[in-house]
């Protein structure tokens, strides 16, 4: 997953989660899919995951494909790294219409990963501290997960 570690860059692709120790810029392009950046003030480390579909259902392969699954791969990889979960806070990103379907409709694939990313994030008891979820258009981000900053950037005619 890490393509230079001496750029300190991360590019995630769909259906990844990625968490470090150190500062690295974590690069992802989004649709439909949501991104939570999850970072520890205390100890400046971060972790992301970008992810497809709700949750899984059925008998379905447990992969950070799947909101519910990643959030907690990502919880879990920052609990190795030595965060306590009391000291995290979550950016939430994505989650959009591209296809120009009811932005405000919770029964659109993006509205439903958002709405599974707030209830697995409020089950743990992370707090969101910013988010830019919705509408028609996708996003590109970059999260600096020594800073916890993320930039944003609107993809498309708008």
């Amino acid at each position: 997953m890490i393509q230079n570690p001496a750029e300190r860059r991360i590019y995630l692709y769909p259906g990844e989660f990625v968490t470090v120790r150190d500062a690295y810029t974590i690069t992802t392009v989004l649709g439909s899919c949501v991104a939570v950046c999850l970072w520890d003030p205390v100890r400046s480390y971060g972790g992301m995951t970008h992810f497809i579909l709700p949750q899984v259902v059925g008998n379905g392969l447990s992969s950070p494909r799947f909101g519910n699954v990643a959030i907690r791969l990502v919880l879990d990889g920052l609990r190795e790294l030595g965060s306590r979960q009391s000291d995290l806070e979550a950016k939430l990103f994505g989650g959009s219409s591209v296809q120009g379907a009811s932005t405000g409709n919770a029964l659109t694939l993006g509205g439903r990963n958002v709405a599974a990313a707030r209830e697995a994030l409020a089950e743990a008891g992370i707090r969101v501290v910013a988010e830019d979820v919705g509408g028609e258009r996708g996003r590109k981000l970059f999260f600096d997960t020594g800073l916890g900053t993320v930039w944003m950037k609107l993809l498309g005619a708008g």
